[in-house]
């Protein structure tokens, strides 16, 4: 009644201010329950998965399950056309303990996949790619970034992304704010931050997923992975069509075959030069690893940041004489 008295509008209380409406809709809500006892099922299961013990400088001994499915199937769910989707999920249930992960704001974005879960009793932050990080994504991620830091829990960023999403609708709905609020968080984040490049890694999304030049602590990739600007095919396209506007604004007549031939030489160097090999030869990354590799690596860095946290360097005032 409020509403329609006060500005016409008529609105069911679910379409005002459901529960759905906010977890799917405006993202005010992080978890979306069923009925009081799930609300509390899922508090739980939230406590559970913070890491309480992750700072004392001698950890209890740790115990875990193995994943549910074998890590070997791993090989098996990446497509040979890298323009061919598939559910980041489908990794997580084969590296993460007991194939557990709770995901953060799932009803909100598809496309950014956030959650806790946990390797070999490590408690972790993980943020992967179902494709382009669309405005929601985004910001869905930067929450989570800054959640994660506050909780001082290590975050893990699994790339396979063709960056940001664009077009009109995606611009009108702010993607460059709420990507540079994804950056911000994760150049600010001061929790150890570990990288695997599992399929495409283009753009300023190889940046939001804290590629590179984000100063990970970490970074590795699976040998069919890719990190460029943009794809081969999508760069010679833009390059003939702005070679063949700049031809026709200075009067010229474009030659087709010329067009042809730059699209397809830019095509190929890109793809060259985008691959995982060509990457890692320059130092992009700090290895290829065999995908069944991944969650026995995981375990061990995360071992290393732990003891780099605790255990810090300690300076002495003199040298070290030969004697």
């Amino acid at each position: 009644p409020l509403l329609k008295a006060a500005t016409g509008e008529v609105a069911t209380d679910e379409e005002l201010g459901g529960a759905e409406m906010h977890a799917q809709t405006a993202g005010t809500a992080e978890y979306l329950a069923e009925n009081d006892a799930d609300g509390v099922r899922q508090v739980r299961e939230i406590v559970g998965m913070l890491p309480w013990n992750e700072q004392l400088q001698w950890l209890p001994e740790r115990h875990w399950q193995e994943p549910l499915y074998p890590i070997d199937e791993l090989l098996g769910l990446i497509p040979d056309d890298p323009k061919k989707p598939y559910d980041v999920r489908e990794i997580i249930a084969r590296i993460a303990d007991a194939s557990n992960f709770l995901e953060f704001k799932g009803e909100f974005d598809q496309q950014t996949v956030c959650g806790h879960l946990h390797i070999e009793g490590r408690a972790c932050g993980f943020i992967g790619n179902n494709g382009p990080i669309t405005p929601k994504g985004a910001s869905k991620a930067a929450q989570f970034i800054q959640l994660c830091d506050q909780s001082q829990t290590p975050l893990l960023f699994f790339h396979n992304t063709t960056g940001f999403m664009v077009g009109t609708e995606s611009e009108q709905q702010g993607v460059i704010k709420h990507g540079a609020k994804m950056i911000q968080a994760v150049a600010n984040a001061r929790v150890p931050k570990l990288t695997i490049v599992v399929g495409g890694s283009y753009g300023a999304g190889n940046y939001a997923m804290c590629g590179r030049g984000l100063d990970p602590r970490f970074i590795f990739a699976w040998p069919n992975s890719r990190t460029a600007v943009m794809g081969g095919a999508q760069a010679g396209k833009v390059l003939r069509i702005v070679t063949e506007a700049k031809q026709l604004k200075d009067g010229l007549v474009p030659d087709p075959k010329m067009l042809d031939m730059l699209e397809q030489v830019t095509a190929q160097k890109l793809d060259s030069q985008s691959t995982a090999l060509y990457s890692s030869a320059n130092l992009w990354d700090d290895g290829l690893i065999d995908p069944r590799d991944t969650r026995t690596l995981l375990g061990y860095l995360l071992d290393i940041c732990h003891e780099a946290e605790v255990r810090p360097l300690q300076t002495n005032s003199f040298g070290v004489a030969r004697f």
